[in-house]
């Protein structure tokens, strides 16, 4: 069975980025449904995968990642409203029966992702 993680890294400090909130949404055409709210742990990560078994299927998801409250946590000083304060993160599972590992790296003025395993 598949399922799916995520790895929030801080490049900005170079560790990982705790207590960060995450929601997870399921895309249905134009409908958007939030199934779950994970927060990282002190390594950035989750304690377990987000989402597996049933409840992992083919389809489109997001990420939604609450950077701007980490960031403040962090005493990042930056002009309101942030440059980057929720961050949405929408990719399709083609195959559910795979591994999708889905991370961020995030700084106060950018961020990246790909497809990791």
């Amino acid at each position: 069975m598949g399922y799916l993680t995520t790895h929030v890294l801080d490049t900005a400090q170079g560790r990982p980025g705790q207590d960060i909130k995450i929601e997870v949404i399921r895309i249905n055409g134009s409908e958007r449904q939030v199934i779950k709210t994970v927060t990282t742990n002190d390594d950035g990560r989750c304690d377990s995968p987000i989402l597996e078994g049933d409840d992992f299927v083919t389809g489109e998801y997001e990420l939604v990642f609450h950077a701007g409250d980490y960031l403040r946590a962090q005493g990042f000083k930056a002009d309101e409203p942030r440059f980057l304060d929720v961050i949405p993160l929408r990719f399709g599972v083609s195959d559910a029966s795979e591994h999708y590992h889905v991370p961020l790296l995030v700084s106060p003025y950018s961020y990246s992702t790909y497809r990791g395993s």
